[in-house]
């Protein structure tokens, strides 16, 4: 299908980044003049030693997102000896179509922009009361690169003038050189959280081996948090080792149509029982259908029968998980959400919530609660009688 019939058909404008659910659950909590504030909140830059418990800034020399300009990262150093590796989402480039078309404000596939420190504020690196992982070291990865955060390349496109572009698949080289820089500040933690939502959720099953043996080979209480991140295509391999240029250890993974099963399965047959591993999803995710759709017939469209498809697309993903990986945690929770098309989705991700600590869908647990119990060697599952209706 030509891409001018691809824009023809796209009925809507169709924005991906799971940061835009933050902000609507931020409108609900300070209002509109606040939220215009809040938005603007810019960490600074370290300089010196870190004060526990305030966040900065680390930009590291020659990190660049995806058109180009400046990437930093972030860090903010806790009161308990425990990590968290944090990856930001934000869509993904898959294309020449998706590549020539970055989030803006008429929408598009991607985010090429770091500038989204807000992110911190809520959900699981929050510091609200309530947040379980409030006093914990927390490394925060914006992502603006398009590439899952496991790039290392530079894609040639066109874009919607006619003009040639490179979009600059960097994620890999932007994480490796941020870890190198933030390791000076961690010293030897206990216990390692592994942690992302939508891309960083793919971000989070393509990197957690490197984490691991790269960075905290000494942590033996080690988890690994998957949140809201599937999508299927049999072009995940040419994608990470002809676009992205991901590095060989990860692309040669690559082996079904499911990048995060493959993943995780790896991860699972290197370290066994060494590691606890976890994986969650909304029932009915709008975004992810959506985006599903555009593998599957090259259209993004949100409606109630790709909500279908994604529930069993859904039930076959905790299947192969819990087949693949002995004692996996999963998490499936159910919110509908009517619009004004009446289309009856659910919301995409749950890490950057404040639902994250603050609503327990299932079994009086919330999603926070499932984390620091497998953290602590007790892993549970909850929600798969959602996949038997």
């Amino acid at each position: 299908m030509s891409n001018k019939i691809k824009k023809k058909k796209m009925k809507k404008r169709w924005k991906i980044s799971a940061l835009v659910l933050v902000i609507i659950a931020i409108i609900g909590v300070v209002g509109y003049v606040g939220l215009q504030n809040f938005l603007k909140w810019k960490a600074p830059e370290l300089s010196g030693e870190p004060k526990v418990g305030e966040w900065y800034r680390i930009t590291p020399e020659g990190t660049k997102s995806a058109n180009g300009k400046d990437w930093h990262s972030l860090i903010k150093v806790g009161k308990e000896n425990k990590v968290i590796v944090y990856f930001f989402g934000g869509g993904l480039a898959v294309d020449e179509y998706t590549a020539a078309r970055p989030l803006n404000d008429d929408g598009g596939f991607y985010a090429d922009y770091a500038d989204v420190d807000f992110g911190v504020k809520f959900g699981i690196a929050s510091n609200n009361k309530e947040n379980p992982f409030k006093d914990w070291t927390i490394l925060a990865i914006p992502y603006s690169t398009g590439d899952l955060h496991a790039g290392s390349g530079e894609y040639e496109y066109t874009d919607l003038n006619g003009n040639k572009q490179i979009l600059y698949h960097n994620g890999y080289i932007n994480y490796t050189s941020f870890m190198k820089e933030a390791m000076k500040y961690i010293p030897n933690p206990d216990t390692l959280l592994i942690a992302g939502f939508s891309a960083g959720g793919f971000g989070t099953s393509l990197l957690a081996d490197d984490i691991i043996t790269q960075y905290f080979p000494q942590v033996n209480n080690v988890t690994v948090a998957v949140d809201s991140s599937l999508l299927l295509t049999d072009t995940w391999h040419d994608v990470a080792e002809n676009m992205w240029q991901t590095p060989k250890e990860i692309s040669d993974r690559l082996v079904s149509d499911n990048i995060t099963l493959d993943s995780l399965t790896s991860l699972s047959k290197k370290y066994g029982n060494k590691i606890k591993i976890l994986f969650g999803s909304s029932l009915r995710d709008e975004a992810l259908s959506t985006y599903q759709s555009y593998f599957r017939n090259g259209i993004l469209s949100t409606t109630n029968e790709n909500g279908d498809i994604y529930e069993k697309d859904l039930a076959k993903m905790v299947a192969d998980l819990q087949e693949n990986i002995p004692n996996v945690g999963i998490y499936i929770w159910n919110e509908i959400e009517k619009n004004k098309d009446g289309k009856n989705l659910t919301p995409h991700t749950i890490l950057p919530s404040p639902n994250f600590y603050g609503k327990k869908y299932s079994e009086d647990k919330s999603i926070a609660d499932w984390i620091v119990n497998a953290v602590n060697g007790n892993i549970n599952s909850y929600g798969l009688d959602l996949l038997d209706k």
